[in-house]
């Protein structure tokens, strides 16, 4: 009898051990709270939920905890699981540019062929990444995860990926999670900005409609965009590629299939796959460090810098513009490439001061130009740093 006794007792702590119960800490109670409150934004407040869903419940997954020592090929780490060939999409930066395969398939680019000069804000945009970065290096992170961290300020997410992948690989997780954390926050973060930096008078600024913009120059924009923006930075080939392929696919006309499929099914796929694998890489015991916490404040600092950028510089330019001609501030705030949410977020303060004052086919003009300007920079930052 006692012999039964101490085999079932035995067998019960073997079982017991197998749970996840032994092996739950406080930094996995912590991020289970956050994935819940990623999903939670999600549905009640409908931020960005195709990412925060995906990554809210990547988080949960990662972070059920279980016996390290048994060699279960489970977690997102370890080599052999499943979840870790899906992660090498993520590591090996494949993903990013399918996600900007589908972006340039989905993006109609005529707002800013009609009107160039506004390609300048979402350059003055990308100030959010230099910003954060010597931030960072004042803070003591290395100058390759300095410029990994800065790059969240584009608002970027599959950029953010795909830099951090290739410099710092051991912050691809803190990285990614914030990044896509602050575009799904865009219409909480920049509002605020935007009523600061602008007069009652700026905000009322109305202007002129965009020109219609011919098929053949909408043909001939991702030809020479690709040429001309890899001259520049080479080593965003594949994003910039994979962008302007997907643009070509929708304004040529003949690839009606193609492009669909890479606007549709293509980047869902992707979508569900970078979210999930990202979310799960967040597990407590190798995610919650001073570095993570670091850049997540670092990647606010970042984010507010940048639309601070864009919307001062569009100030700077009204003072060259002809009554007429000026810009309305309000649009600067796109300049990041949170496509569409930073434009949409333009629309809605402009509204606010003027309900007949529609801004938001002016804003998408230096929203798709801060698609190109982050990975152009991404390009320029990865050439410096592994040349």
């Amino acid at each position: 009898m006692g012999n039964l006794f101490d085999f079932m007792a035995h067998g019960f702590e073997q079982f017991f051990q197998y749970t996840a119960f032994p092996h739950f800490t406080i930094g996995h109670i912590v991020m289970i709270i956050v994935a819940l409150a990623f999903i939670n934004l999600a549905i009640t407040k409908e931020y960005e939920p195709l990412l925060l869903i995906p990554i809210g419940f990547g988080i949960l997954i990662g972070n059920i905890p279980f016996l390290q020592d048994a060699n279960l090929q489970i977690g997102v780490y370890e080599p052999g699981s499943v979840m870790n060939y899906l992660y090498f999409g993520v590591i090996k930066g494949i993903y990013p540019p399918l996600i900007f395969l589908g972006i340039g398939a989905m993006t109609d680019f005529s707002t800013l062929l009609s009107n160039p000069k506004l390609l300048l804000l979402g350059a003055a945009a990308q100030l959010g990444i230099f910003g954060a970065y010597i931030i960072a290096l004042s803070l003591g992170y290395l100058p390759e995860q300095a410029a990994a961290i800065g790059i969240i300020g584009g608002a970027d997410g599959p950029t953010a990926i795909f830099l951090a992948s290739k410099l710092a690989p051991d912050l691809v997780g803190a990285i990614a999670v914030s990044a896509y954390s602050y575009m799904a926050l865009v219409p909480v973060i920049q509002p605020p900005i935007m009523r600061l930096l602008t007069t009652d008078k700026e905000r009322v600024i109305r202007m002129k409609p965009p020109r219609s913009v011919s098929k053949l120059e909408k043909i001939l924009f991702p030809i020479v965009g690709l040429i001309l923006t890899t001259l520049i930075s080479p080593s965003a080939m594949p994003l910039l590629g994979m962008l302007f392929f997907g643009n070509l696919l929708k304004e040529s006309g003949v690839t009606k299939r193609l492009a669909d499929t890479a606007k549709g099914a293509m980047i869902d796929i992707v979508t569900i796959l970078i979210g999930l694998t990202v979310g799960a890489s967040t597990q407590a015991t190798t995610f919650l460090t001073a570095k993570s916490v670091g850049i997540f404040a670092l990647g606010a600092v970042s984010f507010m810098i940048a639309t601070c950028g864009g919307v001062i510089f569009a100030k700077v330019m009204n003072l060259f513009l002809k009554e007429g001609n000026k810009i309305n501030p309000l649009i600067g705030n796109a300049g990041v490439s949170a496509v569409p949410d930073s434009a949409r977020v333009s629309q809605v303060v402009g509204l606010e001061y003027d309900k007949t004052n529609h801004l938001l086919m002016h804003a998408m003009a230096p929203n798709v130009a801060g698609v190109i300007g982050s990975a152009v920079v991404a390009g320029i930052l990865l050439s410096f740093f592994m040349g």
